[in-house]
Order: C-alpha cells, then structure tokens, then sequence
C-alpha cells in the first residue's frame, strides 16, 4: 500500500523515532500489536452497533498508525519470527470481524435486513479470502491474487463508514454490497488459482 519510494521515506520520518522511543522502553511489537487490534476491536463494537460512525471511523484510523508502528519496531530492533508474523496475521483477522461485525449489528438493529446480510456476507467472504491464500501457501501453491485483497476492502469499508459518519448512511449499504460481491470474486479467482496449480502438479 505504500510503495513509492518518497511515500515510504515520508512515513519511515514519522514513524521510526516512536518505534525507536517504545523499544527504548522496553515494549514489544508484538504488544503494539495487540494494543492496536484490541483498540480497534473496542472502538468498532462500541461505536459502530450505536450509528456513531464518524467517531469510530476516527479512532480506528488513529489506532491504524500501530499497525505502521509494530512492523517498523519489529524492523528496527531485528526481532521479526514467525510467532510475530502469527500475532500480526491473526491480529488482522479479529480487527477485520470486529468492525464488519459492529456494522452488522448496526443493520440488524436497525432492522434493515437487506443490507445486515450484506454486511454478513461480506463479513464471512473477507475472512474466506483470507483464509484461501493462508491455506494454500501451507500447501505450496500460490493463490496472492484477486480484486479484493485487504488493503482495497479496508479502505471501500472505512471510506462507507467516514460518508456514513458525514450523513450519507446510503454509502455504507453500498460499500457492504461492493464488499460482498469483490469478496466473492476473490474466492473465485483464488479457488480457480489454486486448482489450476493443483491439477498442474499431477501431470
């Protein structure tokens, strides 16, 4: 997501003398990580289920930063493993349900159900992208592929949560419903991907 050079440098400016500061004190990546993904969890099922949209939007950004954090301390203090890399992945995962989640009881409760199933669908199909390319790797195939990988939805979900927060609540069924069907997709490309390998190894 942040690959031009110049990009790279402005956020290495920004970031690294709080990483160096944190490591400085002893904390760990592995804890920003929690921190971060605890804080998103919290902020996205407190304010989100309520209609407090701009708010939550605000917040889960402001805890974004811990995920550029953990990564840069993990780079500095030479301490990247496997375990970390686990922390990280599964990390993801519990941040991406949670605030899927809060929009989900958001729908439910305001009983607008067409839009609360797509929120669920694409809640259950993010996590099965995911989980394709996961599953495929530990089985040595490749499957980094698709329209919808994590970067592109997380940022179609907080833009429909940031126009909602603005009084555009009509973004938010539109970005559940773009989210379902990119997500559905990806499995499909992923799935296709992977067989495509698989069927090319038995030859």
């Amino acid at each position: 997501m942040l690959g031009a050079d110049p990009v790279r440098r402005s956020v290495a400016f920004l970031i690294d003398p709080f990483a160096k500061a944190l490591l400085k004190l002893g904390i760990t990546a592995n804890w920003v990580t929690l921190v971060g993904t605890v804080g998103v969890c919290v902020t996205a099922l407190t304010t989100f289920p309520q209609g407090e949209f701009l708010l939550g939007t605000i917040v889960i950004c402001l805890f974004a930063v811990f995920d550029l954090l953990d990564g840069t301390m993990a780079r500095l203090s030479g301490a990247t493993s496997k375990w970390g890399a686990y922390v990280d992945s599964v990390s993801d995962r519990l941040a991406d349900g949670a605030m899927m989640g809060g929009v989900v009881l958001f729908f439910a409760l305001s009983e607008n159900d067409t839009s609360a199933f797509a929120a669920l669908a694409a809640l259950v199909l993010g996590q099965i992208v995911s989980y394709s390319r996961a599953r495929a790797e530990s089985l040595g195939l490749q499957a980094r592929i698709g329209i919808g990988e994590r970067a592109e939805r997380t940022i179609i979900f907080l833009l429909g949560t940031l126009l909602a927060g603005l009084g555009f609540e009509i973004a938010l069924s539109i970005a559940v419903w773009v989210l379902a069907v990119i997500s559905a997709i990806t499995v499909i490309q992923r799935a296709v991907t992977v067989y495509a390998q698989a069927t090319l190894e038995k030859r």
